[in-house]
C-alpha cells in the first residue's frame, strides 16, 4: 500500500496522534513543555486533516511545527522518550512529509544526541531514512548528517562502528544516486556550461546543480581525508582512516563512473586529486625491495602496508576499468607500477595481489585493446600492453627459477633448501617414490626440480580474487604455494581467450558486413576500416612473445592433462588468430611450440630448430630484465607410451613418445583440421612434425593414401603401449579427416598445404637418396589424399601436385618411386572418373590437364614406374575410354613412348593398350588422333625387343587402314572441319599451317602417314618385320588407294614409294656379307638368307615388285600427274640399279618388275590364242594392231581391251581408265626411257670382266639374262617406229654379250640338258626371239627399215660361228660343259651348237624372204653367209657337233638355190663379184676336207655323207654350170678343176679291202665325171659363153680319162696274177664308157664347134686304150671294145703338110 493512498494517510494521522499522545503521556511528569507541545501537535494535525484535501502536502508545509514536539522529546535525552520520538520522526520521514527546515532541525537534534552518545544505532537509522526517503537535505545539512555518521564510525563500540561504516557507505551512495537522478531529470534540457577558467579554483562548483554540488563536495573531501588533509565541506570530522577512505573512493568510482565521465568538474577531481593521491600512496611499495635491510639504505624505507596497498590496487583496477579514457597518461603510470609489483624482489603478498590485479585486467579484452591503442601503438610511449604480458611471463618464469617462497618466513632460505614441506627435494626431481606418488595425484607444474602445485583459483573468464578481497586483514596473509602461479596461469589463459574471442567476433562481424556489401554492390571492392586491423595486429604483435615464452614453459612443465590441454588450446587459438591476421612469424612460433611439444625432447627436426633459432634471437626484455624462450627440460616426468625410430637419414637409436606428446599431436591435428585455412606456410611445420610422429608410431600408407598401423619394417624397434595402440586408429582417422577437410580450405590455403606437403616430400626424397632404407611416404600419401578430396577444384592444385609427384617418380629408391607413381596414377584415374561440373566432355582443358602427368611419366626411366603408368592407361581405357575425347593424343603419346631399353614386359603392356585402342576405340576418338594412332602403332613395329609385337603391330596398321577405308567419309568430314578451324587460326595468327604432307587433303594425309610409317618399317633391321611391312604397305595401297585424291598420289609416289626404294637400295648395297650363325636355339636359317645382305636382297625384291605393281595397276591415274615421266625415269633407275646389283635374286626380280611395268603379260595359253604369230613368241596379244580383229562390216572393237588384260594380270584390282586414255600407255617417251634403261642394264650386265679372272667378278645368272632379253620383244613393239641402226647395233652387242656369259658349274645341271641332247637354253631362245621380232617388224615395216636386214644377218651369222668357235667371256677360263665337275666353283661354257644351228636356220629362212632386197644385195649378205658357212663346211668332221656341218651344207644349198639366181641377175652390177671366189673356196673346203672321218663311222653313215657330197655336185651341175656365161670364168675354171679332182677316185691306202670300194666315194666320183661329161659338149650351144664351158669341161674330161687309163695299165701290170680292187675296175669301166660316149658326142657336134685341141686330146687317148687290151677282166675288155670302136672315124689318110699348115 503506497504512502499516499487515503488508507495510508488515515493510518498516518492516526499513528501520529497516537505518537503524540504517547509522548504527552511520557512527559506529563518530567517534561511539561514537551507534553504541551505534543497536545497542540494533535490539535494541529486534526486541523490540517480537516481543512485540506491534500493532507500530505499540508503536513509537509507545516512539518516544522508537526516535528517540533518530537524534537523536544529527543532533547530530553531520556532513552524511552528519545526512542519514541525517533520512531515517530522516522514515520514522518518515510511518508515524505518533512520539509527542508524540519530536516535541518532534525539533523541538529541528531547531532546533539550523537555528541551525547545516545541511541547511536537509532541515530544512524534515522539519518539513513531521512536521506534515502527524500531529497530535502542539502549542503551543510547534508554534510552535517554525513559527518555525524563518520563520527559514529569511530566510537569505541564495535557494533556502532560497523553499522556506521555501512551507513556511511550507503549515504555516500545516496548522495551520488541523487545526482544521477537529478541528471536524469534534466537530461532533455541542454544548458550552456559556462567556460571553465583553467580549473584554477578547485571549488568551481557554481555550474553544478544542487545534488551534483553535494556529491562534488563530498568526493572532494573524501580525497582530502585520504590524503590526510582537512576537509572543505565535511566540517566537524575528528578522525579518519585511509583504508576506509580508499574503500569509499573505490565504491564511488566503481558505482558511479557515469558521474565522472559526464561532468567536467568530476573528471577534473579524478585527474587532479585521485590520481596523484594514488601515486603518492604507492610510493613505499615501489621503493621497497624484499630482503634489503634498512641498514643498507641511507634513509629508512617505509615498508609496504598490506591493507593500503591492496586497496590502492583495487582503486587502480577501478580507475583503469572505468576511467581509462580520461586518464590515459595516469593509467600508463598505474600499469607500469602494476608491472613492477610483479617483480621477484617484491614481497610475496604484493606479487600475489598484483597478479590478481593483472588477472582482473586480463579478463577485460576491450580494456586491453585500449591499452594497446593508447600506448603500444603510439610513438615514444611505453609499450604497456606488451609489458603486462611479458611481466606475466617473466613472473611465471621467476616462480620456476627462484625457489618458490610460500611464506615470509622462508624469505632468506637458500635456493636449494626446502622452501616448504610439500616441495620435496628440489634437486632430485620428484625425490622418493612416496613423494612422487603424492605428486602425481595433484595437478602441478614441475620444471628442473621446481614443483609448483596448481589450484583452481577462479572460474574461467572471471577474475575472482582472494587477496584483493581481504579487506579485514591488516597483516599480509601467508600465500599458499602455487597460488600466484595458478592466478598467473589463469590470467594468461583468460588473456588469450579474451583477446582471441574479441578479435574473432569483430573479424566475423567485419566479414559479414563485407558479404552484405558485396551482395549489395557486386561490382565494387569492399574496403574494411584499416584502423581495426592495425589494432588487432598490434595487440598480437605486442603479446605473442611473452605469451609464447610463458606458455611453452608451462607446457613443458605441466604434469596435468587438463592444464596441458588448456595451454595447448591457448597456443592453438593464438596460432589461429595470428594466421587469420596474417602475422606469419608469431603464427609460426606458436605452431613450432606445439610441434616441438609433440616430438620427443631434443628431437632433431630442422624445420623446427631453424624456426626456433629465429625466435630465440628475439629475446626481449621487461624493464631491463631479459626473458629467454626456455628450451624444454630434458627430464620428462611423463608416462612413456611409445618407442620408435627417429626419421633420419642415418640410422640412430630409438626415441620415446609420452602421453603429453600424443596430446600435443592431437592438438596439432586439431589445429590443422580446424584452422587449416590460416596456416599458410606453416603447414610445413605442422606436416613435418606429423610426418615424424607418424613415422615414430610406425604408421604406413595404404590404399588412397590413408595411414594404417603397419608392421615395423626396420625390425622390432617400434614398441607401442596398449594405451597408444587404441589411440592409433583414432589418430590415423583424424589424420585422414584432416586431409579430407582440405576440401573446405580456400584456394590459397590449399596451395599452402600442397606446397608444404611437396617440400616435406622433397626432404623425404633427399633422405632416401643413396640408401635403400624404407623412406617416409607420409607426404606422398597425403598429397594423394588431398588431391582425391579436392577433385571438384582439382585444376588449381593439379600442377604443383602432379609436378611434385612426377619428381618423386624419378627417385632412385624403389619404394618411394612406387608410391609416387601410385599417387599420380590414382589421382589421374580419380580425376577422370569424377563427375566434374561442367563434365569433362565439355571441359577439354581440364581433361588435358588431368592427363598431362600421365604423359610426363613417360620421361621417367624406371621400368616399374612405366609399368604402373601403362597399367593405369589400360585401366583408364577400360573404364573411361569412351570419354577421352581431346585427351586421346596424350594417352596415345603415353602408349607410344616406348624405348628399346625398357624391356619386353613394358612394351607388352603398352602394346596391350594399343591393341585395345585399335580394336575398341578408333570410332570414339577425334579423327585428328588417328594419325597419332598410326605413329604409335608404327613405333611398336620399330621397337626391337619383341619381334612378335613388331609383327602384330603391322597387323594393327592393316586393321587401322581398314577402319580408314570403312569410315572414310565420316573421317574426311571431321578432318576437313578441323582443318578449316586450324586454317582460320593460322591466318589469324599470321602463321602458315604446318602439318606433315601439307598440301594434300587431311584425309589423304592420314593415309600418307600410314604409308610413311609402313615405309619406315620396311627398312627395319629385322627381315621378318621388313617383309611383313612391305606386304602390308603394298596391299594397303592396292586395296585402299582408290580413296586418295589424285594430287596425293604424287606424294605417295615421291615421298613414300621412291623414298622407300632409296632407303632399301642404300641398305641393301651396304649390308653386311658376314654369315649369320643360326639364331640361338633351334632356329635354322636357310642358306639363301644367311647373310644380312641376302636378307636385304629379299626386302629389295619385295619393295621393287610392290612399287612396280602399283605403277602397273595405277598407271592411268599416275599418268595424269604432271611428272609421271620423271617418276617413270626414277622407277626405271631403281629397276636398273637393282638389275645390276650383284645379287641374282634382286637382279632377276628387278627384271620381273621391269616386265611388269612394261605390261608384258605371259599370254594366257589355250583360251586366248591370238591368231597371229606374235603369240608364239610371247608378245602380248594386246600389242597386235587392233584393227586386225574388226572386219569392214563390224564396229571397231578392241578385241582384248586394256582393262581386261590388266585385270587378268595378277588379278589386281584396277579402276577402268576413262576411254581415250589408252593411247597414253604407248607414250613413246616412256618407252624410249624404258629402252634406255634396258640398254644400260643389258650393257652393264653383259659386259665381260676386263681384268684378270683371279678375283672372281660377279657373273649374271642365266635366268636373269633370259628375263632381260625376253623384255626386248615387247619393248621393241613400242619403239619400233624410231628404232634405228644405232639401236640395233646396241642390241646386237647386248645379245652377243648375253649369249657369251658362262654359267656356274653348280647351276649347269639345272639349266643345261645333258650334253647329248641338243636343246636351246631359254636364254638362247629369247635371243633368237628378239631377232625374230625385229626381222618380222622390218618385214612389215616401211622401206627405210629394210636397211636393217644385213645387220640382223650379221648378228645371226655371228651366233652361227659359235658352233665351231664358242665365244670368250673376257679372259675367263671356261671349261667345256662335259668336263665340268659340278661341285667345284668353275665356270662352264654352254653348248652353243643348238643355238648356232638354230641361228643358221633363221638365216636361211630370212634369206629366203629377203634375198632380193636391195639392202641384202648391197650389203653382200650372201657372201657373208657363205663366208660364215665356210668354217663348219671346212671343218666338217672336225666340227664340235656332226649336225653342224650337215646343217651348214643343207643351208648352203638352200641359200644358194635362192641366192644364185639373184646373183646372176645382178651379175652386171658387180655386187656379187667378191662372192664367187668365196663360194668356190667353200665348195673346195667342203668337198675335199682336210679332216678325216672318225674311226667309228659306219658304212651307212659314210654313204649318207657321200650322198651329201653328191648333192653339192648336183647343185653345181644344175645351178652353176648351166649359167656359166653369167659367172666369172675363173670361178667356172675352179669348179671344173674341182669336178675333175672329184671324178678321180681318191682313196687312202689304209682301207681294208672290204670297205675300200665304199670309202672311195665311187658314187661321188661318178657324179663329178658325169657332170664333167655333161658339160663337155652340149648340142644346144646358143652363146659363145656356153661353148666356152663345154670346151673347158671337155679338156678337163679328156685329161682325166687319160690319167685313169694310164694308172690302170700300170696297176694291171704290177698286180700280176692278182685281180685289181673293184672300185678301180669300176672306174676304168666308167672311163671307157665315158670315152665312147664322148666320141659319140663329138661326132654329133658340128665340127666347127669342136676345138682342134680337143681332137688332139681325143686322139692322144688311143694308144693308152690299146695298152689296156692285155687286161684280164672281161668287163674291162668289153668296155674297151666299145671305146675303141669309134676311133675308126679317125682313120683317114694323112693330108699333105702344106695343106695342113695353110688351113
Amino acid at each position: 500500500m503506497s504512502t499516499s493512498s487515503p488508507e495510508a494517510v488515515k493510518k498516518l494521522l492516526e499513528n501520529m496522534q497516537t505518537d503524540l499522545r504517547s509522548l504527552s503521556m511520557e512527559c506529563k511528569k518530567k517534561f511539561p513543555p514537551v507534553k504541551e507541545a505534543a497536545e497542540s501537535g494533535i490539535v494541529k494535525i486534526k486541523t490540517i486533516a480537516a481543512r485540506n484535501t491534500d493532507i500530505l502536502a499540508a503536513l509537509k508545509e507545516n512539518s516544522s511545527e508537526v516535528v517540533q514536539p518530537f524534537l523536544m522529546g529527543c532533547g530530553t535525552k531520556e532513552p524511552k522518550i528519545t526512542q519514541l520520538c525517533l520512531a515517530a520522526i522516522q514515520r514522518l520521514m518515510s511518508h515524505e512529509v518533512v520539509s527542508e527546515a524540519a530536516a535541518g532541525n532534525i539533523i541538529n537534534m541528531l547531532w546533539q544526541l550523537m555528541e551525547n552518545g545516545l541511541e547511536e544505532l537509532k541515530l544512524l537509522q534515522t539519518v539513513l531514512v531521512l536521506l534515502t526517503t527524500n531529497t530535502v537535505v542539502h549542503d551543510e545539512v547534508l554534510s552535517k548528517a554525513i559527518v555525524l555518521c563518520f563520527r559514529l564510525h569511530f566510537t569505541k563500540d564495535n557494533i556502532t562502528n560497523n553499522t556506521a561504516a555501512a551507513t556511511v557507505r550507503q549515504v555516500v551512495t545516496v548522495v551520488f544516486e541523487r545526482m544521477v537522478a537529478e541528471d536524469e531529470r534534466f537530461k532533455g534540457i541542454v544548458e550552456q556550461a559556462p567556460p571553465v577558467q583553467g580549473n584554477t579554483n578547485r571549488r568551481s562548483v557554481s555550474t553544478l546543480r544542487p545534488s551534483a554540488k553535494d556529491a562534488y563536495m563530498l568526493f572532494q573531501d573524501l580525497c582530502q581525508l585520504v590524503n590526510a588533509d582537512a576537509p572543505y565541506w565535511l566540517v566537524g570530522m575528528t578522525e579518519m582512516t585511509r583504508t576506509f577512505g580508499l574503500e569509499l573512493l573505490e565504491s564511488v568510482l566503481n558505482d558511479f563512473p557515469g558521474v565522472f565521465l559526464q561532468h567536467q568538474e568530476f573528471s577534473f577531481l579524478l585527474k587532479e586529486r585521485v590520481c596523484p593521491l594514488v601515486i603518492k600512496l604507492f610510493s613505499p611499495n615501489i621503493k621497497f625491495r624484499q630482503g634489503s635491510s634498512s641498514a643498507a639504505s641511507p634513509a629508512p624505507v617505509e615498508k609496504p602496508y598490506f591493507p593500503i596497498c591492496m586497496r590502492l590496487l583495487r582503486v587502480v583496477s577501478v580507475l583503469i576499468k572505468h576511467f581509462y579514457s580520461l586518464l590515459v597518461t595516469e593509467c600508463e603510470i598505474f600499469l607500469s607500477l602494476l608491472v613492477k609489483f610483479l617483480d621477484g624482489e617484491k614481497p610475496q603478498w604484493l606479487r600475489a595481489v598484483a597478479v590478481e590485479s593483472v588477472h582482473r585486467l586480463c579478463v577485460q579484452p576491450h580494456l586491453l585493446r585500449s591499452f594497446c591503442q593508447s600506448y603500444d601503438m603510439k610513438q615514444h610511449s611505453t609499450k604497456v600492453f606488451r609489458d603486462i604480458v611479458n611481466a606475466l611471463g617473466s613472473f611465471i618464469q621467476s616462480l620456476f627459477i627462484v625457489p618458490n617462497v610460500g611464506n615470509t618466513a622462508a624469505v632468506n632460505a637458500p635456493a636449494g633448501g626446502s622452501g616448504s614441506g610439500a616441495q620435496g627435494t628440489a634437486q632430485g626431481g620428484p625425490g622418493t617414490g612416496g613423494v612422487s606418488g603424492n605428486l602425481t595425484t595433484q595437478a602441478a607444474f614441475e620444471y628442473r626440480g621446481t614443483w609448483i602445485p596448481l589450484m583452481t583459483v577462479s572460474v574461467q573468464g572471471s577474475a575472482k580474487a582472494t587477496y584483493l578481497e581481504m579487506l579485514d586483514k591488516v597483516e599480509p596473509p601467508s600465500i599458499p604455494e602455487g597460488y600466484a602461479m595458478s592466478v598467473a596461469f589463469s590470467a594468461l589463459l583468460d588473456l588469450v581467450r579474451g583477446i582471441t574471442s574479441m578479435i574473432e567476433r569483430e573479424l566475423a562481424a567485419e566479414e559479414e558486413a563485407a558479404a552484405e556489401f558485396r551482395e549489395a554492390h557486386p561490382d565494387q571492392e569492399w574496403q574494411p576500416q584499416p584502423g581495426a586491423h592495425l589494432v588487432w595486429e598490434e595487440m598480437v604483435s605486442a603479446c605473442w612473445c611473452g605469451l609464447l615464452a610463458a606458455l611453452s614453459l608451462l607446457l613443458d612443465a605441466s604434469t596435468d592433462e587438463t592444464a596441458t590441454e588448456n595451454i595447448l588450446k591457448a597456443e592453438l587459438t593464438m596460432a589461429s588468430l595470428c594466421g587469420r591476421l596474417g602475422l606469419v612469424t608469431p603464427r609460426d612460433a606458436f605452431i613450432t611450440a606445439i610441434c616441438k611439444a609433440s616430438l620427443p625432447p631434443h628431437y632433431a627436426l630442422t624445420v623446427l630448430s631453424s624456426n626456433a633459432a629465429n625466435l630465440s634471437s628475439k629475446a626481449y626484455s621487461i624493464q631491463g630484465q631479459s626473458v629467454q624462450i626456455i628450451s624444454p627440460s630434458s627430464e620428462s616426468h611423463q608416462q612413456v607410451v611409445a618407442v620408435g625410430q627417429p626419421l633420419t637419414s642415418q640410422p640412430q637409436g630409438t626415441v620415446v613418445l609420452t602421453a603429453k606428446n600424443i596430446q600435443c599431436m592431437r592438438t596439432l591435428l586439431n589445429l590443422a583440421h580446424c584452422h587449416g585455412a590460416v596456416l599458410g606456410t606453416s603447414w610445413q611445420l605442422v606436416l613435418a612434425t606429423l610426418q615424424h610422429l607418424v613415422w615414430i608410431l610406425g604408421l604406413k600408407p595404404g590404399v588412397g593414401g590413408a595411414l594404417k598401423p603397419g608392421r615395423a619394417v626396420e625390425g622390432p624397434s617400434t614398441v607401442l603401449t596398449t594405451a597408444v595402440m587404441t589411440d592409433l586408429p583414432i589418430i590415423s582417422n583424424i589424420l585422414s579427416r584432416l586431409f579430407e577437410s582440405s576440401q573446405y580450405l580456400d584456394d590459397v590455403s590449399l596451395h599452402h598445404l600442397i606446397n608444404a606437403l611437396c617440400s616435406l616430400s622433397l626432404e623425404a626424397m633427399e633422405m632416401a637418396y643413396g640408401n635403400n632404407k624404407e623412406p617416409s611416404l607420409f607426404a606422398v600419401a597425403k598429397l594423394l589424399e588431398t588431391g582425391l578430396v579436392n577433385m571438384d577444384r582439382i585444376e588449381i592444385l593439379w600442377r604443383p601436385l602432379t609436378g611434385h609427384l612426377l619428381e618423386v617418380c624419378q627417385h632412385p629408391n624403389s619404394r618411394m618411386r612406387e608410391w609416387g607413381a601410385e599417387a599420380v596414377t590414382a589421382l589421374i584415374k580419380a580425376g577422370l572418373a569424377y563427375k566434374h561440373d561442367p563434365p569433362l566432355a565439355q571441359n577439354q582443358r581440364l581433361q588435358l590437364l588431368l592427363l598431362n602427368p600421365l604423359k610426363e611419366l613417360s620421361n621417367v626411366f624406371h621400368a616399374d614406374i612405366r609399368q604402373k603408368q601403362l597399367e593405369s592407361v589400360l585401366q583408364i581405357l577400360q573404364s573411361q575410354g569412351d570419354g577421352l575425347g581431346p585427351g586421346w593424343p596424350l594417352v596415345l603419346g603415353v602408349i607410344g613412348a616406348i624405348r628399346n631399353d625398357q624391356g619386353e614386359s613394358l612394351i607388352r603392356t603398352a602394346f596391350q593398350c594399343l591393341q585395345l585402342v585399335v580394336t575398341d576405340f578408333l570410332p570414339t576418338m577425334p579423327c585428328t588422333c588417328l594419325q597419332i594412332v598410326v605413329d604409335v602403332a608404327g613405333s611398336f613395329g620399330l621397337q626391337n625387343q619383341e619381334l612378335n609385337i613388331s609383327l602384330t603391330s603391322i597387323g594393327l596398321l592393316w586393321n587401322i587402314s581398314d577402319y580408314f577405308f570403312q569410315r572414310g567419309e565420316a573421317i574426311t568430314k571431321e578432318l576437313e572441319r578441323e582443318e578449316e578451324a586450324l586454317q582460320k587460326q593460322a591466318q589469324e595468327s599470321g602463321e602458315t599451317l604446318n602439318r606433315p604432307f601439307h598440301p594434300a587433303p587431311p584425309f589423304d594425309c592420314l593415309w600418307l602417314c600410314l604409308y610413311a610409317k609402313l615405309g619406315e618399317l620396311c627398312v627395319d633391321p629385322r627381315p621378318a618385320v621388313r617383309k611383313s611391312a612391305g606386304q602390308t604397305l603394298f596391299s594397303t595401297i592396292a586395296a585402299h588407294g582408290t580413296l586418295l585424291q589424285q594430287p596425293t598420289w604424287h606424294i605417295v609416289v615421291w615421298k613414300v614409294l621412291f623414298h622407300l626404294l632409296d632407303c632399301v637400295r642404300t641398305s641393301s648395297t651396304t649390308a653386311d656379307k658376314e654369315k649369320i650363325e643360326s639364331g640361338g636355339g633351334n632356329i635354322l636359317i636357310h642358306h639363301s638368307r644367311d647373310t644380312a645382305e641376302k636378307q636385304w636382297a629379299e626386302t629389295w625384291v619385295l619393295t621393287l615388285a610392290g612399287v612396280a605393281r602399283i605403277f602397273n595397276t595405277r598407271r592411268y591415274l599416275l599418268q595424269q600427274l604432271g611428272d609421271f615421266f620423271e617418276a617413270w625415269e626414277v622407277l626405271l633407275n631403281h629397276i636398273q640399279s637393282a638389275a645390276l646389283s650383284k645379287n641374282n635374286e634382286v637382279s632377276l626380280a628387278a627384271l620381273k618388275s621391269f616386265q611388269e611395268i612394261l605390261q608384258i603379260v605371259t599370254p594366257v595359253r589355250d583360251s586366248d590364242k591370238a591368231s597371229d604369230a606374235f603369240a608364239a613368241i610371247g608378245v602380248p596379244p594386246v600389242l597386235i594392231d587392233p584393227l586386225s580383229a574388226s572386219g569392214p562390216g563390224r564396229p571397231l572393237v578392241r578385241s582384248d581391251s586394256l582393262v581386261e588384260r590388266l585385270t587378268r594380270y595378277n588379278g589386281a584390282e584396277l579402276q577402268a581408265p576413262p576411254p581415250g586414255e589408252e593411247s597414253a600407255l604407248e607414250d613413246s617417251a616412256l618407252w624410249w626411257s624404258a629402252w634406255n634403261t634396258w640398254y644400260r642394264t643389258g650393257t652393264d650386265s653383259t659386259r665381260p670382266p676386263s681384268g684378270p679372272t683371279e678375283k672372281l667378278s660377279f657373273i649374271p645368272s642365266q635366268p636373269f639374262l633370259t628375263a632381260l632379253i625376253q623384255i626386248f620383244p615387247a619393248l621393241y613393239q613400242h619403239i619400233k617406229a624410231n628404232f634405228s641402226m644405232e639401236d640395233l647395233k646396241k642390241l646386237g652387242v647386248i645379245l652377243h654379250g648375253a649369249v657369251s656369259v658362262p654359267i656356274s658349274s653348280d647351276a649347269s645341271p639345272f639349266i643345261l640338258p645333258s650334253y647329248t641332247e641338243a636343246v636351246l637354253t631359254s636364254l638362247q631362245e629369247a635371243v633368237l626371239t628378239s631377232l625374230d621380232v625385229l626381222q618380222k617388224a622390218i618385214c612389215v615395216g616401211p622401206e627405210n627399215l629394210q636397211v636393217m636386214y644385213p645387220a640382223i644377218f650379221e648378228q645371226l651369222l655371228l651366233f652361227m660361228e659359235f658352233s665351231c668357235k664358242p665365244p670368250q667371256y673376257g679372259r675367263m677360263e671356261t671349261k667345256h660343259v662335259a668336263n665340268a665337275k659340278y661341285n667345284q666353283a668353275e665356270w662352264v661354257a654352254l653348248n652353243y651348237v643348238p643355238f648356232a644351228e638354230r641361228s643358221l636356220e633363221v638365216v636361211v629362212d630370212l634369206y629366203h624372204k629377203t634375198a632380193c632386197h636391195k639392202a641384202v644385195i648391197n650389203e653382200k649378205v650372201l657372201q657373208n653367209i657363205i663366208k660364215t658357212l665356210r668354217m663348219p663346211l671346212g671343218l666338217k668332221y672336225a666340227c664340235p657337233s656332226e649336225s653342224t656341218w650337215k646343217l651348214a651344207v643343207s643351208s648352203l644349198l638352200k641359200v644358194l638355190s635362192i641366192g644364185l639366181p639373184v646373183a646372176r641377175q645382178h651379175a652386171s652390177s658387180g655386187k656379187f663379184d667378191t662372192m664367187w671366189p668365196e663360194l668356190a673356196n667353200a665348195f673346195e673346203d667342203f668337198l675335199f676336207t682336210k679332216s678325216t672321218p672318225p674311226d667309228n663311222l659306219s658304212i651307212q653313215e659314210f654313204q649318207k655323207n657321200e650322198a651329201i657330197d653328191v648333192e653339192v655336185v648336183q647343185l653345181i651341175s644344175t645351178e652353176i654350170l648351166p649359167f656359166a656365161n653369167f659367172i666369172p670364168k675363173d670361178f667356172v675354171g675352179q669348179i671344173m678343176a674341182m669336178l675333175n679332182r672329184g671324178s678321180i677316185h681318191s682313196q687312202s691306202p689304209s682301207f681294208t679291202e672290204a670297205e675300200i670300194d665304199v670309202r672311195m666315194r665311187e658314187e661321188f666320183s661318178k657324179v663329178c665325171f658325169e657332170t664333167l661329161l655333161q658339160f663337155s659338149f652340149s648340142n644346144k650351144v646358143s652363146t659363145p659363153q656356153e661353148g666356152y664351158i663345154s670346151r673347158m669341161a671337155l679338156s678337163v674330161l679328156l685329161k682325166r680319162s687319160q690319167d685313169v687309163l694310164r694308172r690302170y695299165v700300170e696297176d694291171e701290170r704290177l698286180s700280176g696274177r692278182c685281180p685289181l680292187p673293184r672300185q678301180q675296175v669300176t672306174e676304168i669301166i666308167f672311163v671307157l664308157k665315158a670315152i665312147s660316149t664322148l666320141m659319140d658326142s663329138l661326132k654329133k657336134t658340128q665340127p666347127e664347134n669342136v676345138d682342134g685341141n680337143t681332137w688332139a686330146q681325143v686322139i692322144a687317148l688311143y694308144p693308152t686304150l690299146v695298152e689296156c687290151i692285155t687286161c684280164s677282166s672281161s668287163e674291162v675288155s668289153s668296155a674297151l671294145k666299145e671305146a675303141l670302136g669309134p676311133f675308126k672315124d679317125f682313120m683317114q689318110p694323112p693330108v699333105s703338110r702344106v695343106q695342113n699348115g695353110e688351113s
